[in-house]
């Protein structure tokens, strides 16, 4: 499985993340498959069926040479039409016939749908825990994709991975609530200003600082967690729960626990994607968008993610990177990061497929999510080819899927897919580069960079403070009508 085999797990996704030619990239993906098939349980015994000579559509799918893909689970045993030996007239001839076709026409559905099962992964369905991540799918299907709380969406896929243990969510939702309680009484304890700044302000501070309320240290700087941050090993160490429970995170739990707190107290803040990074963007009095980086707790500028050397021009157009994402695209994220741990848990089959048509649905120019359909898909060619007998690395053997409508199929659509990622303008950068780049930022220009921007937003806030003050002891005297006096009658 991918969990036991880490380095096939990064594998399969630098097949897609190098730009090289779709022949290169798919006789590597042939090796890799080929040996995980062999070496790996992840995907279960893939039974090798002998094949004589040429195969043939029809010997696959009738005479129609379609798939019926609204097949059932019914057993490929074929009907028998019960037919009376006596036969009284016209009408029951008539009706003896459409019974005898209505049999034929199941019989060929149901060997349609058998033979359609030939060209799908492997279910593992049959394997423990799955089962929640079909119920995570399903409330997350539900969520208003304009008006949700991401606190649940990341609970949701989160509890998937741990079976849907009941007391993680007391221990979850409990701790969201004591940060958002130590933001406010630490943001009262300034006298801040209650506006978008300020409060955007206040969740970056339980970031970078230390919260104090009174002379107490309540809560610690959040640090960054360079061991497994990619979570190869472990892959917990990407939660949001994992970051609260140990203080320490990395650049896809960060992001999204700012968004959530920001959330709780009403602050409106984005997510922005870069490679293999995310991190976080607010408007700030003037107009500009702040970005923050949460790894080490400064402001940055977007000079700094563009010096990267790994967002192409194509990139940008195709709106793959530095966006401001909105809740629905948001959410289109929280779906990979359900099929992600799906994968990393038990492998691929057509659930994987399921939640990332999903993401795709929600943000078509999620990167991520058709870098995980590149996978699916190759997986799955993989698996069909083996099932014929056909051996993807002999040219000669390749050849037999132009005879098997759906192999080349799906053939051309792995093909379609690395056109489609090559064109975006996407590029992985290396772990070891990544790292390099995440060290720059603490660079004297970048610091300085960081500095002028928390200087400049310190002294807005505190010309806001001002103002706010000198609104607050004015006194504005009331307008009153003159007052008008009449003689009573009796003194008249």
């Amino acid at each position: 499985m991918f969990r036991e085999n880490p380095d096939v797990f990064v594998f399969i996704n630098e097949i897609n993340c190098n730009a090289v030619s779709v022949k290169t990239k798919m006789m590597r993906l042939f090796i890799t498959i080929c040996c995980l098939i062999a070496g790996s349980s992840g995907f279960g015994q893939i039974p090798d069926l002998p094949v004589a000579g040429r195969v043939s559509a029809s010997n696959i799918f009738g005479r129609s040479g379609e798939v019926n893909k609204n097949y059932g689970n019914k057993s490929s045993q074929r009907l028998e039409p019960v037919i009376r030996p006596h036969v009284q007239n016209s009408n029951h001839l008539r009706a003896e016939e459409m019974i005898r076709k209505d049999l034929e026409n199941e019989n060929r559905r149901i060997a349609e749908a058998e033979n359609y099962k030939k060209f799908m992964l492997a279910p593992l369905s049959g394997q423990k825990g799955t089962e929640a991540y079909y119920r995570a799918f399903e409330n997350l299907s539900k969520l208003d994709h304009d008006n949700y709380s991401l606190a649940e969406a990341v609970f949701l896929v989160e509890n998937a991975y741990y079976d849907n243990d009941k007391d993680f969510q007391k221990s979850y939702q409990s701790q969201i609530q004591r940060a958002v309680d130590i933001i406010r009484r630490s943001s009262n304890r300034n006298g801040t200003v209650d506006d978008n700044v300020s409060r955007n302000l206040a969740v970056f501070r339980y970031f970078a600082e230390d919260s104090k309320i009174g002379s107490k240290v309540a809560h610690k700087a959040i640090k960054y967690d360079f061991e497994d941050y990619m979570g190869a090993k472990d892959y917990s160490k990407m939660f949001v729960s994992k970051l609260m429970k140990k203080n320490s995170g990395q650049c896809h739990s960060m992001p999204l626990l700012y968004l959530i707190l920001a959330e709780q107290i009403g602050a409106e803040a984005y997510l922005v994607m870069s490679p293999n990074h995310s991190y976080i963007r607010f408007e700030g009095d003037d107009g500009e968008m702040l970005s923050i980086e949460l790894t080490n707790g400064m402001f940055s500028a977007n000079s700094f993610v563009l010096n990267s050397g790994y967002i192409k021009a194509e990139a940008l157009k195709n709106k793959l990177y530095m966006q401001n994402l909105g809740k629905k695209e948001v959410l289109s994220q929280t779906f990979v990061d359900l099929a992600s741990g799906y994968i990393h848990k038990y492998g691929y089959d057509e659930f994987v497929a399921k939640v990332i048509n999903k993401a795709l649905q929600l943000n078509p120019n999620n990167i991520n999510a058709h870098l995980w359909k590149s996978n699916t898909d190759q997986v799955r060619f993989m698996q069909s080819t083996a099932r014929f007998g056909i051996d993807p690395q002999n040219n000669e053997q390749l050849q037999h899927i132009r005879d098997i409508p759906p192999l080349d199929m799906q053939y051309r659509e792995i093909n379609r897919g690395f056109v489609y990622i090559d064109s975006s303008g996407f590029a992985e950068m290396p772990a070891e580069q990544y790292q390099q780049w995440l060290g720059s930022m603490k660079s004297t220009e970048n610091k300085q960079k960081s500095d002028e921007i928390t200087e400049r937003i310190q002294f807005l806030n505190r010309h806001k403070q001002s103002e706010s003050l000198k609104k607050s002891k004015t006194i504005t005297p009331k307008k009153e009508a003159p007052k008008t006096f009449r003689i009573p009658k009796e003194f008249l």
